[in-house]
């Protein structure tokens, strides 16, 4: 078997960072440290991070007054900082910088009087967090087929957003579908959707011609990674999402001769590896990398966690 490994892969600078302010905190404190939600959308991050002394919750009203409470990557409203700062609770921020940009978008478009379209996935906590900056102004939109229902005070005055996570190709359908409804739509200055989402679609775009199979390495309730599978599917190559090597089923692989290979951005690296070793336990597998772009952004730890 010959495994194409896609490159860039697993974490993204945003996960990075998310993850590195709840270990520091536990570093820095002990547990218990609660965290609304989970921090980034990986099972076994998630279970790491737990047997650490993290403790998941839902909501703020499972966290007891003057605790302190990290908020996830995927952002939060408003209505959460506030509940959070009448609580007297100490709410640590790991919001992903490029989330806090579209929540920025999201104000400064509010402000100057446009219905603001978000398009994304309803549902997810990004969007929620992102809904909540200016509610009465703003609409979700999932596909281009909801474009046609939407009525706005003044087709004059529309605005544009998208989460961070979507399939870049899916969400140009839908922006080309707003611009023919409402021709003075306005957007942001530079994409929403991350760099990071961009390059790991591209990367498995580069290698899915040239597969058999395409694994991912990822959690279900991970946009980016869902994303990674449908893009393989848009190529022509079956795609399968896993938590890890464990996860394979033998039928899979019957009849295969290439693997593609790839890890959605909230996926450990060392997930991958295990799927390496687990496909190496069926036989002889040679590994090629293919690096369709190189990551070096970072970024910088909040105030208040030592760096």
């Amino acid at each position: 078997m010959h495994v194409l490994l896609a490159a860039p892969r697993s974490f993204c600078a945003g996960v990075d960072r998310a993850i590195d302010i709840v270990e520091r905190l536990l570093d820095q404190r002990g547990g218990p440290l609660y965290v609304r939600k989970q921090i980034v959308h990986n099972a076994h991050v998630v279970a790491g991070l737990e047997e650490r002394g993290a403790v998941f919750v839902e909501e703020l009203d499972d966290v007891p007054d003057g605790a302190t409470v990290v908020f996830s990557a995927h952002g939060v409203s408003p209505a959460v900082r506030e509940e959070a700062a009448r609580r007297g609770l100490e709410a640590i921020d790991a919001t992903c910088p490029l989330v806090t940009k579209v929540h920025t978008e999201a104000v400064r478009f509010a402000g100057r009087g446009d219905t603001v379209v978000l398009i994304g996935h309803a549902g997810h906590e990004e969007v929620e967090g992102t809904l909540g900056e200016a509610p009465g102004r703003t609409v979700l939109v999932e596909s281009a087929e909801d474009v046609d229902g939407l009525d706005v005070p003044d087709p004059e005055r529309v605005s544009y957003l998208t989460q961070t996570t979507l399939a870049a190709d899916e969400t140009a359908e839908v922006i080309a579908a707003l611009r023919r409804r409402f021709p003075a739509l306005r957007g942001p200055g530079s994409d929403d959707i991350c760099y990071a989402t961009t390059n790991r679609q591209d990367a498995v775009t580069a290698i899915a011609a040239e597969c058999d199979l395409l694994l991912v390495v990822g959690s279900a309730n991970s946009s980016n990674s869902q994303r990674l599978v449908e893009v393989a599917h848009r190529q022509g190559t079956p795609g399968r999402l896993i938590e890890d090597g464990g996860s394979i089923a033998p039928e899979w692989l019957d009849g295969v001769r290439v693997v593609g290979l790839t890890a959605g951005a909230s996926a450990p690296p060392y997930l991958v590896d295990g799927v390496l070793t687990a496909l190496r336990q069926r036989g002889p597998v040679t590994v090629e990398e293919r690096e369709s772009s190189r990551e070096t952004t970072r970024f910088a730890l909040p105030q208040g966690i030592e760096g």
